[in-house]
């Protein structure tokens, strides 16, 4: 009797867990990827806890997501109060408030610290733990950051989903460390990564295991081949593109070849408006060819909406 119990009960922890895997956003999951290790150098430099930089940031851009974020770079929806750079216009408590727009993600990460370190009603905020991100969550509410009555909990509620809260623990990102060298614009110089060295102002992320780095305005696939040291033509091949196209800013550029099929535990994706066959590899870091061989279509063809691809 007590054995079938175990296995009923242990039947019912297994559905709860797949079924929290299968609750967990894929651009929230992606999202992380990209910017985990810049909001850990975020608490480094400034004490803030990084699972309340990367909570803060998905909520208020939608996981990157959001026609007003890719328009601006501002991740945290900060408006433009003291602000002398450019600026953009948004609909949000009222109608087009002003908000602060950004060159990169890195400045609006950079930003969003230095307005929480140099605002004195956020003042009290470092005297918690950069580790208890509860606390740090209702003292954001408590001080004003955002008119929701239920932020505290939204930020806590991803940060346990999606365990941010690991960040927190994390000393340095691996890979790369500040470079002291330059007190007006901080860059970052790269240890090595397998085979590859890098010094400048890109981060290496990884998506799928493979690394990319996420280009800048004026940034070309020459610039970036040189400053990681691997010819153009090879950029180019890993992100199966040819030489009449244009670099854009924001594009991820992977720098090492991209993988047959998805990470372990992607298996699916539903094809949305917008996405095309190369834009979908390009999010997984699934080569192309190999994305219409796993689902027996011909090369020809396109993304139909609602379309349900195999990933792995």
């Amino acid at each position: 009797m007590n054995l079938k119990k175990n296995i009923i009960l242990l039947a019912i922890v297994s559905l709860n867990v797949t079924l929290f895997a299968q609750n967990k956003s894929q651009a929230y999951l992606n999202y992380i990827d990209n910017y985990s290790q810049l909001a850990v150098i975020q608490q480094k430099e400034y004490g803030i806890p990084a699972s309340i930089t990367l909570a803060q940031g998905l909520l208020e851009s939608g996981a990157g997501q959001s026609y007003f974020v890719k328009n601006s770079n501002n991740h945290f929806g900060i408006k433009c109060h003291e602000w002398t750079g450019e600026k953009v216009y948004h609909d949000d408590d009222a109608k087009g408030e002003c908000f602060r727009k950004y060159d990169n993600v890195i400045e609006s990460y950079r930003d969003h610290s230095l307005f929480l370190k140099n605002k004195p009603r956020y003042s009290f905020l470092f005297d918690y733990s950069p580790t208890d991100y509860e606390a740090w969550a209702h003292g954001l509410k408590k001080a004003g950051y955002a008119t929701d009555p239920s932020y505290a909990y939204k930020l806590i509620s991803i940060i346990e989903n999606y365990e941010l809260h690991k960040f927190d623990l994390q000393k340095e990102p691996k890979g790369w460390k500040l470079d002291e060298k330059s007190s007006e614009k901080k860059s970052y110089k790269y240890r090595p990564i397998g085979n590859i060295t890098a010094e400048g102002n890109h981060i290496i992320y990884k998506n799928n295991h493979v690394r990319f780095v996420v280009s800048e305005q004026g940034d070309t696939y020459g610039s970036i081949a040189d400053e990681l040291g691997i010819s153009e033509k090879k950029i180019r091949e890993y992100n199966e593109v040819d030489e009449r196209i244009v670099l854009k800013a924001g594009t991820q550029i992977y720098i090492q070849r991209k993988k047959s099929k998805a990470a372990k535990g992607i298996e699916i994706h539903v094809i949305k408006s917008n996405e095309s066959m190369y834009s979908i590899s390009q999010n997984y870091a699934i080569r192309i060819q190999k994305l219409y061989d796993l689902n027996e279509m011909n090369y020809t063809e396109v993304a139909r909406i609602g379309k349900v691809l195999k990933l792995r």
